[in-house]
């Protein structure tokens, strides 16, 4: 399998699709996932000309699972080795979730050409948690509820969130897909059980707010309305006003893991956004789109 070693001795499995010549695109997946939660985006931008690389986070998928660097700097130094190592140039990166959060800290701490553009889809920043400067942030309780589940029966609550909120099969209407939920699972249960509750801090408490300053390059911020996970208002329209050249697409009903179960829309935006030439900062907003 190819594999870095950090630092730190951790092994970090990735894979690296399509002519080492291409402009690369470096996909962040979030919690508790895998490379492969990026499956659809590998094989459709390779598809497009780019090399595309995703990574499993340390503790994540096929990487090795210590007992330490479950943290967001950690997390972005592993991105920041595994960059090095594949000498990756002009590279656009993209997160999902905690991964917007990974992408968000690595891009902002970035050596000089190593990054041409950002898309944050679904993604934590600037911070989820509630607290005095943060009012409208989730509940810490809520998290608190998230620990106590996954200790108790991490399997029931994995097979809960894929079935449920992540991908909006709880709403009414919203068929659920069986593929989806399964291989949601599966990825979930890949990981270690120490990483998957360690990670529930690192994406509800770490505040991402002066990472977003720092950033120069132009980033896509996609969010839906309608995400049970990450909640809109808390998130992607206060990200983006923190950028300095940040465009928000607002959907309506799709899903926090709308990447997945609409790749076509997803898809569609990410490439217009890497093709497109510099230009100001915008505000963009979807027609609705229908539910899966």
């Amino acid at each position: 399998m190819p594999i870095i070693t950090t630092s730190d001795g951790t092994e970090i499995f990735y894979k690296d699709w399509g002519a080492r010549a291409a402009q690369p695109i470096v996909f962040h997946h979030g919690w508790p996932l895998s490379a492969d939660d990026w499956d659809n985006q590998l094989l459709f931008f390779r598809g497009e000309g780019f090399r595309v690389i995703a990574h499993d986070r340390r503790g994540h998928g096929r990487s090795s699972q210590p007992d330490t660097g479950n943290d967001m700097d950690t997390y972005a130094a592993d991105v920041a080795e595994l960059v090095r190592a594949l000498d990756l140039r002009d590279a656009i990166h993209g997160g999902h979730s905690t991964g917007g959060g990974e992408a968000t800290r690595y891009v902002a701490r970035a050596e000089p050409g190593r990054v041409s553009k950002a898309v944050l889809i679904s993604a934590i920043p600037p911070v989820m948690v509630r607290k005095e400067s943060n009012p409208g942030g989730t509940p810490i309780e809520i998290f608190d509820g998230f620990r106590s589940a996954l200790a108790a029966n991490r399997s029931q609550f994995y097979l809960d969130i894929a079935s449920g909120p992540f991908y909006n099969f709880d709403r009414p209407g919203v068929k659920p897909i069986e593929g989806l939920i399964r291989n949601w699972w599966r990825q979930a249960m890949m990981g270690g059980a120490n990483a998957g509750y360690d990670c529930i801090k690192v994406f509800s408490e770490t505040d991402l707010t002066e990472d977003l300053r720092q950033i120069e390059v132009p980033v896509l911020v996609i969010h839906s309305e309608d995400d049970q996970v990450v909640p809109y208002a808390d998130s992607a329209p206060l990200a983006v006003k923190l950028l300095r050249d940040g465009t928000l697409k607002t959907y309506r009903g799709l899903p926090h893991g709308c990447m997945t179960t609409h790749p076509e829309l997803i898809n569609a935006d990410i490439l217009a956004f890497v093709r497109a030439e510099a230009a100001a900062p915008a505000e963009a907003h979807s027609a609705e789109p229908a539910l899966a």
